[in-house]
Formats: structure tokens, sequence, C-alpha cells
């Protein structure tokens, strides 16, 4: 809470000093302040021991870590902040006088701790005027159940799957129980961060705040530059708006663009945790995303839709061992099981009891990550016929109700209830 309050009032006096001096040097001093404090204050808090780490590792010291506790929400916030007193700068959002409504938006409880990334002039003026209605009210609570049933109902009953697998030895592990395992972790994590997603923008549309859709099924991607298009959209348009364009985008000749498509993905790699594995997770997809840009993307445009939609899922599957085991022993042992290189085969009696046990909840699952469900409703109230319409207000009316009952249900009784962005 400290911090949050020091970061509001900071980048709030920095916000009024811009506008106060806007067109002198002296802005522009302000502006590199505001962002020198907020990148401190984040980079401090979750880097520094990953710092020390490195540097025992590779000069061989013993410099105590700091251990310091990673603030609930920081890499959310920081950004936010930063967001206001750059617009401001650029004169794209009209400076807070309030201290208070700033306030609001920073500690914004919906998406304060998992998002989604909220930049100030989207919602500025609502603030001090906004307008709830019964239709608005009734859309959040829809909206609100769908990302809790995501979350409790789907990925932390995926996610048992993955903590199961998980915990084995990856040089024993058969080819199909490690493809398993790395399956069930990537629907836990997209039902886990889009559930806590859809349920900030339900809560916000409640109270008369309309935030960014974060999410847009990036599953059915058929390239790895649009499932960045569809993932975690909020933090791909911040880095966009905020790195990549103003270090020159894709106007200054194709190498710059390479380049900048690697700088910007080392940050967010990096954004993501404090440990090796980000760093590689982030050059994986930077690495794919330059070869894209240079030939892959016209490569894979003579091919079927299918055959670019495997080779989209496969790049991301592979990506997500980076970013779920933690070690680069580990994460090496787990790619050598993925390809059989272990030597432990093809497929084990444990592989195939673990496949049939979770066999339709991953099939729920999977169809859930599709725009199969929301294509359904459409069509049922375009037909508009008696059966069609009672269908359609079966879905939208009485399913959310079931789902919210069964999602109570499950909070009282089960016990595995992890939440994986809050390290973030």
């Amino acid at each position: 809470m400290v911090l949050m309050l020091f970061s509001t009032v900071s980048d709030y006096v920095h916000g009024r000093l811009i506008e106060c001096y806007r067109g002198s040097r002296k802005a522009t001093g302000l502006l590199t302040s505001s962002i020198i404090i907020n990148l401190f204050m984040l980079g401090f808090f979750k880097y520094v021991d990953f710092l020390i780490r490195a540097v025992n590792s590779m000069a061989g010291t013993a410099l105590p870590l700091l251990k310091l506790p990673l603030p609930i929400g920081i890499s959310f916030y920081t950004f936010q902040t930063m967001s206001y007193t750059i617009d401001v700068y650029r004169g794209e959002a009209k400076v807070q006088k309030s201290l208070l409504d700033f306030g609001v938006f920073v500690t914004m409880f919906p998406q304060l701790i998992a998002g989604p990334i909220v930049k100030y002039k989207q919602i500025e003026d609502r603030l001090s005027d906004r307008r709830v209605d019964i239709q608005a009210m009734s859309y959040g609570l829809k909206r609100f159940v769908t990302g809790l049933a995501k979350k409790v109902l789907l990925a932390n009953n995926v996610g048992e799957l993955w903590a199961e697998i998980s915990s084995m030895n990856y040089s024993e592990m058969s080819v199909a129980t490690a493809w398993l395992g790395v399956v069930a972790f990537a629907l836990q994590i997209y039902f886990d961060f889009s559930g806590y997603s859809d349920m900030a923008i339900g809560l916000g549309a409640c109270m008369g705040f309309h935030f960014p859709e974060n999410f847009n099924y990036p599953y059915i991607s058929t390239s790895i530059t649009e499932f960045w298009r569809r993932w975690h959209i909020s933090l791909g348009g911040w880095f966009r708006e905020y790195v990549y364009i103003p270090l020159g985008g894709n106007r200054k000749g194709r190498a710059r663009q390479l380049m900048n498509i690697l700088i910007v993905w080392l940050l967010t790699g990096i954004w993501h945790g404090a440990g090796w594995n980000f760093l590689f997770w982030g050059l994986w997809f930077a690495a794919f995303l330059i070869l894209e840009k240079l030939f892959l993307g016209k490569v894979l445009a003579c091919f079927s839709k299918p055959v670019q939609h495997l080779y989209a899922c496969i790049v991301v599957l592979i990506g997500w061992v980076f970013f779920a085991v933690e070690t680069m022993e580990g994460i090496m042992a787990y790619l050598n099981a993925l390809f059989g290189i272990n030597g432990a085969g093809l497929y084990s009696s444990q592989s195939l009891y673990m496949g049939r046990k979770y066999a339709i909840l991953l099939a729920i699952a999977v169809t859930a990550a599709t725009p199969l469900w929301g294509s359904l409703m459409k069509r049922l109230k375009a037909m508009g016929t008696g059966y069609a319409i009672a269908l359609y207000r079966l879905g939208e009316k009485v399913i959310p109700a079931v789902l919210m009952l069964m999602s109570i249900a499950y909070i009282v009784e089960a016990s595995y209830n992890p939440f994986l962005y809050f390290r973030f």
C-alpha cells in the first residue's frame, strides 16, 4: 500500500508539473524523472535478488540476498501510471487535477492485480462522469460469472493435471505425458489469466467503466504474430505504443524494425518475472516474430490453415515450457521428454491413464478456448425462430446462473486454487 500510494502521489505531482512547464526542457526532465522513479521501484523489488544471484554465479561472490517480497500488482500499476505521465507530456491526455480521482485510477481494484493494463486516457472521462444502468449491470455480471467459471472450473481443474505431471521425473517421462502436460499448462494459464481479465471487465462494467479486452481466442491463431495480437492484448498494446513506436517501429528500415522487436520481447520476457527462463521465453517468441517478418510468414501462406495453425500451436506450446519450468536444467530435460530424446518411449501406462482421466475436461477446455460457443449464440439469435430463441435465452440467462452456482460450490469444496499471475 505504501508503494502504491507513493507511486500515485509521485505521478500525480509529475503530471501537474509537466502540464505547468509544457513545451520546455523542464517538462522533458520531469517526464524522465517520472519514468526513472517508476522503473527503479519496479526493478528494485522485482529484480534485485535475481541480479544478486547472477553476480554471485558469474563472479563467484557470496553477496547476501535481500529476499524482498513482491508487492502485489506492481507490474501493472507502474505501467499504468507511466502511461499517464507520458500521455500528459504528449498532449494525448488531460492533466488530472484531483488527487482523489487519480488515486481511483491507480488503485482501481477490479484490474489492479492482474490487468488488463488500463491507460489513463482510456478512462479519464469516466473517472468523474459515468452512468450505470441495468444493461451494463447485466452484461457485467454475466462477464464476471464467465471469468469466474473459467478460473475455478477450468483453470484449476486442468491445472491439477499439470501439477501432477510437473512433479514427475522428466528424464523418465514419455513423449505423450510431456505433451499432455504442456497442453494442460497452456490451457491453465489461458483460463486463469483470461478468467481474471473477464472478471475485471465485468466488475468495471458494473461500476460504469469500459476496460479494454485482453484476450481474443489466441489458440486459434495461424502464426505467432497473430497469437500476440490475441494474447494479453493490453500489455502488447502498451509496449507497442510506449516502446516499439518511440524506438522507430517499422519506419526506419527492416534492420531497425527487427532490432526493435528483439528489444520489446526482451522487455516482455523480463516483465513477466525475474528469471532466466522468462528471458529465454521472450527470446523464443522474438525469434519467430523476426523469422515471420523476414520470410517465414510468406512460406506459411503457401500452406493450408490447418498446417499454419499446427505450426503456431507447436511453437506456443514449446514456448510455455520456458515459462512453466523455472530452471534451465529442468527446461532442457522437459524438452528432451517432449521429443523423446530421453529414451522413455512414446507413451506409457501412466500417460494412457491420465489421458482417460482428464479426456472430458480437456475436450471441454479446448472447445471453450475457441469462439464456437459465441458463434452458436449469435447464430441462434439470428435465426429468430421460437426454438432457436428459446435455446438462445437458455444460453444467455440460465447457463450463467448455473455456472455461478457450480463455481461457488467448487470454491467451497476445493483446496487447489492457484493464481499464476500473482507473481508478475
